[in-house]
């Protein structure tokens, strides 16, 4: 299951190194606008503790974890929506992806230009907003049109998207993002089909200062006011102690940084786990000698549906599901404990997956 997360923001607040220390690739990270024109597009991989327990119960060959595409997204600036600096290009490049990473400037330092001369969150995050609406906006009356020709044949469907259409545009006129619209769940469903940026889930990441990496600051503060109505997320981070983290050669030398900063683990850590949580995924596992690996998979999938993230044929000839949940597994310490507890479960094609089951699939294709 490719997923891929956009890092989006002005020029200069931080989204370049940020994504360096997210990214096995390397943007170029300098102290003008543009620096990024291609998306650079790297994989990291989901920090998951419950992968090393695993591995030291089963001593397998090989160990895969779960993994992510970040995709770092060239500054915006205003106009973009209609094609000033290179806007068309890049929001076409934020349409591509499941969710927003939208980072925000949250620190006061002379020595970084910033592309408006003052350090403002708010006036930034109104810039992209707008841009992204704006750009929305002139999508969602491309749809409407064409639904009319469509509706004109009696389509009841087409109906539908047609009143959804219309809610959508009376939102975005009064400068709303569409995932703060009042849908249910399976008009959500429908209007993912239009494939509009702001209906995207988004999560804020306040870029701060080392004195403000634990608590946040003023900034902070304003930015968690400005969001509280819409459907999203806020974060805080400090990336340049990130990139600093990222320097560090061994396991022991980041964690001495961390302690002398008073932090549990990097930033990073907890980023890519929050966006694997925006995007509403979980995870099960499949554990045997060969290999322990972590399988994404979207919340309420059915045992057949996650048994087709391995393989396709997995789902068609799904006979059933071998279950067994993570903190049995690790508590009884085998397979063959766990069966004689009489917690080793066999489910069929209604099972709903949960987080964290350790599953073998029987099939038959």
């Amino acid at each position: 299951m490719a997923l891929k997360c956009g890092i989006v923001g002005l020029p200069n607040v931080g989204k370049s190194t940020l994504f360096n220390c997210l990214s096995n690739a390397k943007a170029q990270s300098a102290n003008f606008p543009f620096c990024t024109i291609e998306p650079n597009v790297g994989t990291t991989s989901v920090p998951d503790p419950r992968l090393e327990k695993l591995e030291a119960l089963v001593n397998p060959e090989r160990v895969m974890p779960t993994t992510m595409e970040i995709v770092d997204i060239a500054g915006l600036v205003k106009g973009a929506s209609k094609g000033e600096g290179l806007g068309n290009q890049f929001l076409a490049n934020i349409r591509e992806t499941d969710a927003i990473l939208h980072v925000l400037r949250c620190f006061d330092d002379g020595n970084i230009i910033h592309v408006d001369g003052s350090v403002n969150p708010i006036r930034d995050k109104e810039i992209i907003d707008i841009e992204l609406q704006l750009k929305d906006l002139d999508s969602v009356e491309k749809k409407i049109q064409s639904l009319a020709r469509v509706i004109k044949s009696g389509d009841k469907d087409a109906v539908k998207e047609n009143e959804l259409a219309h809610k959508i545009k009376e939102g975005l006129e009064q400068g709303r993002s569409i995932r703060g619209l009042d849908f249910t769940q399976d008009e959500f469903d429908i209007i993912h089909k239009f494939n509009l940026i702001t209906s995207k889930p988004v999560m804020y990441v306040c870029n701060v200062d080392e004195d403000s990496v634990k608590t946040g600051n003023a900034h902070v503060d304003a930015v968690k006011a400005a969001v509280a109505s819409e459907n999203a997320e806020v974060m805080i981070i400090g990336a340049k102690i990130e990139a600093d983290i990222t320097e560090l050669e061994t396991y022991e030398e980041r964690q001495m940084f961390l302690d002398e900063l008073g932090l549990e683990e990097p930033g990073v850590n907890r980023l890519i786990r929050q966006a694997y949580h925006l995007l509403n995924l979980q995870t099960y596992f499949t554990a045997g000698v060969k290999e322990v690996r972590a399988w994404t998979i979207r919340k309420g999938m059915t045992a057949p549906q996650a048994a087709g993230v391995i393989h396709s044929d997995f789902e068609k000839g799904f006979i059933r599901a071998e279950v067994m949940k993570y903190n049995d597994f690790i508590t009884y310490g085998s397979e063959s404990a766990v069966k004689e507890a009489g917690k080793f479960k066999v489910e069929g094609k209604e099972y709903i997956v949960e987080d964290g089951d350790v599953m073998h699939f029987r099939f038959n294709v």
